[in-house]
């Protein structure tokens, strides 16, 4: 019998719940919980983020390692879990301050099932056997508990101590629905634990005996040295620690953050979506899954809905159309047509509820509203109108007023008009890949006819800004960053685009040390430091910096992701905080308290940083750039496989699934790149410096054509491969190789 028979087996063991420590079997619904008592402070702790203080460290998103450390009335307790099986892991604590003597300060492991089975305790062989169905469950420890009692629920254990202290003994059982295994930091500063699966009882048994002797295995490398050193962990970590399971709806997701408490679960659209390509950088089962509870959201209306908790739905409005951009990156970073496929109706569904109920003047443009459906909170509201922005009390909202009868606002919204002309230009791309030629052709001239009315109604000719407007009249005051979402949608004039970059860098506007504000340094609602009137968002600098990058503004996008990977680092490296929003003054995380410490966004600023030296842009495909500075990076997926690069000394090797597939000393850009069976290519932009790109391991007996700008082109044989040698040239230039389909071919792919 399996609980949740969906999980892909590397992710089954894992921290699925809200106590980060706790390890769960999610197909069983087996647990093993680590409960702290203090004896001073006559208190239990079973390590919940909401409650007690959790530091999150490293965090595969397989479950192969994990790392956090708690604090408990002054005693710090630090574990580890890892595993090479996926039936089986280890685990290990170590007691590394202690506030009280340790022989009254105990640690217990708690087994349990979420189908309440009974667990039995064998004293003799140090084991603790629990079968589900026809499964076994086994787990053994390094050192033999001081006392083992039973309870009927993990509140039961702790209900225990808290009123019998650590001396009762009336609790001793060997048989229970919970079994806890007592153990306290005097003898056992330090242990080990380690469970295993399988189908009879003996041999659940030597999988975790030989789990626990094996060892901790060899410490994981890391994911980036070298420039923005730590970028790729932090994303990584990130988004293993927010995957957590929903119990209500029988999934797994990447929540906002396992720390704030919103009900048994809480899905927004974007954050949803975010959640999704952020995965999609490690893992394409994990992007899927967000992608489907996100798309979970839509409604009959047509529309996504804003935010769908266990409390409440927001079906009357929905969030920035921002699903399709990340549709076409996932598909992009991994060549998985079915990435699109699954989204693609619901998000075309959403795209044409969005003109359809939000244009009232028939104008083209759309304004922020609330639909007279369902029953959510704020409903018909001028505040839940601005919801559909994200941007819920940003001063651009200040001069917007709510119509009963239109159900909108009175202005169009900059932003959410960039995202909806980009939402159609990704749905158009979208289409073209499905075969869908004529929503292709509709989503393009409907991408087309959206960019010109910004361009020609947004535009803000006396301040050279774009900007919020009303519909019946002139320009908002306020501004956001989002007057560089023309950038991202393609909406700007070449004149426009270069009027907007003096902005970026005006210091009393968004410039400055820590950037972007959410409100212009002038404005008197920055001085609010609330939310969206001047706290910096990490989503917001994300989408700049992609459309800084579109209009070719490379020097302006690498100091953004620069500025924003130091925001990030300066909260992380020590105290491991990845905040919802940032002080645009100190780049302090946490000097607000409605700022979640741990949400998923906030990797989007390291992303940026990992995006400067591998990204897969929406338009100029899979991309690598070689700056010169040294940097190790991976593993990340590509759509040829498992990713890795490494520059030394200017030179730049790229593997895919272990092997190298390219080496270049070019310093320049590499984008638009192919590597599949039977063919090599990329377009090679400006270099300065004649140079090479070297393919090892293609055998010139292979290959059937070389062509570089469109034209044959000579190449270097040896046994070590093929070189091209490239020419310095102010143009950028393409390379296709041709070959027969060998083994080349098949390790390129995925």
């Amino acid at each position: 019998m399996l609980r949740h028979s969906t999980i892909p087996l590397m992710r089954a063991w894992n921290s699925w719940s809200d106590r980060p420590a706790e390890m769960v079997f999610l197909p069983l619904g087996v647990r093993i919980t680590p409960v702290l008592y203090s004896t001073r402070s006559k208190t239990t702790s079973a390590i919940e983020p909401r409650r007690d203080t959790v530091r999150l460290g490293r965090h595969a998103i397989d479950g192969s390692l994990i790392e956090l450390e708690t604090d408990h009335s002054g005693t710090t307790v630090a574990f580890s879990t890892t595993k090479t099986d996926p039936f089986a892991f280890r685990g290990s604590w170590n007691g590394t301050v202690s506030a009280e003597w340790g022989l009254r300060f105990w640690l217990t492991l708690a087994i349990s099932s979420d189908g309440g089975e009974v667990a039995v305790h064998n004293a003799g062989r140090n084991i603790t056997l629990l079968k589900v169905g026809t499964r076994f469950v086994a787990v053994t420890t390094a050192d033999a508990p001081v006392q083992v009692t039973g309870h009927d629920t993990i509140d039961a254990l702790r209900a225990d101590f808290e009123e019998n202290g650590y001396f009762y003994t009336a609790t001793r059982k060997t048989e229970a629905p919970v079994i806890g295994l007592r153990f306290n930091l005097e003898m056992m500063r330090q242990g080990a634990y380690a469970a295993g699966v399988a189908d009879s009882a003996e041999l659940a048994i030597a999988k975790a005996q030989a789990c626990l002797a094996a060892g901790a295995p060899a410490e994981i490398a890391d994911a980036q040295t070298g420039v923005f050193a730590g970028a790729l962990d932090a994303m990584r970590d990130v988004v293993a620690w927010n995957t957590i399971w929903d119990e209500t709806n029988a999934r797994p997701y990447t929540a906002v953050t396992r720390i704030w408490n919103l009900g048994k679960f809480a899905v927004w659209f974007n954050d949803q979506i975010f959640a999704a390509l952020l995965a999609g950088v490690f893992d394409a089962d994990l992007a899927r899954e967000n992608m489907a509870t996100a798309m979970a959201g839509a409604t009959p209306q047509g529309n996504i809905a804003c935010i769908v908790t266990s409390n409440d739905a927001w079906v009357d409005r929905t969030q920035m159309p921002f699903g399709a951009l990340v549709v076409w990156q996932l598909y992009q970073r991994t060549g998985e047509r079915s990435m699109i496929q699954a989204s693609y109706d619901a998000l075309v569904r959403n795209r044409r509820w969005w003109q359809d109920n939000r244009d009232p003047d028939g104008f083209g443009l759309l304004s922020c509203g609330t639909s007279d459906v369902g029953e959510g909170l704020y409903k018909g509201t001028a505040f839940g109108a601005r919801n559909e922005t994200g941007m819920d009390n940003s001063a651009t909202h200040d001069e917007a007023i709510y119509d009963p009868v239109t159900r909108t606002l009175s202005t169009f919204d900059l932003g959410l008009n960039c995202a909806a002309a980009l939402d159609a230009e990704m749905l158009s791309k979208m289409a073209a890949v499905l075969g869908n030629h004529d929503d292709a052709y509709e989503f393009a001239a409907l991408a087309e006819r959206h960019r010109t009315l910004i361009s020609e109604t947004l535009w803000d000719e006396s301040r050279g800004i774009f900007a919020n407007r009303q519909r019946r009249g002139g320009f908002v005051r306020s501004l956001s960053p989002t007057s560089f979402y023309p950038l991202l949608c393609g909406a700007a004039t070449p004149a426009q685009a270069a009027r907007l970059l003096e902005h970026l860098s005006d210091e009393t506007t968004f410039g400055g040390d820590f950037v972007l504000p959410n409100a212009t340094r002038d404005d008197p609602a920055f001085a609010d430091n609330v939310y969206w009137r001047g706290r910096i968002w990490p989503n917001v600098n994300y989408m700049v910096w992609l459309g800084l990058r579109r209009y070719g503004f490379m020097a302006e996008a690498s100091k953004l992701a620069s500025q924003s990977y130091d925001l990030f680092m300066k909260s992380w490296r020590e105290d491991r905080i990845a905040s919802e929003n940032y002080n645009a003054v100190t780049g302090e995380a946490m000097d607000q308290g409605d700022t979640d410490p741990f949400y998923i966004w906030a990797a989007m600023l390291p992303l940026m940083a990992t995006g400067e030296i591998v990204e897969f842009d929406p338009w100029t495909g899979w991309t690598v750039r070689n700056a010169g500075h040294d940097v190790a990076l991976g593993p990340m997926l590509s759509p040829s496989g498992i990713l890795r690069l490494h520059i030394e000394a200017a030179i730049l090797s790229m593997t895919l699934n272990n092997r190298v597939m390219l080496r270049t000393d070019l310093q320049t850009t590499l984008s638009r790149i192919v590597m599949t069976d039977g063919r090599l290519a990329c377009t090679i932009a400006p270099v300065a410096a004649a140079g090479y790109i070297d393919f090892p391991g293609l055998d010139i007996g292979d290959i059937l054509a070389v062509r570089f700008g469109g034209q044959d082109t000579g190449y270097i044989a040896s046994s070590q491969g093929v070189r091209v040698k490239i020419a310095e040239s102010a143009a950028e230039r393409r390379l296709d190789i041709y070959f027969y389909l060998t083994d080349v071919g098949n390790r390129g792919s995925a």
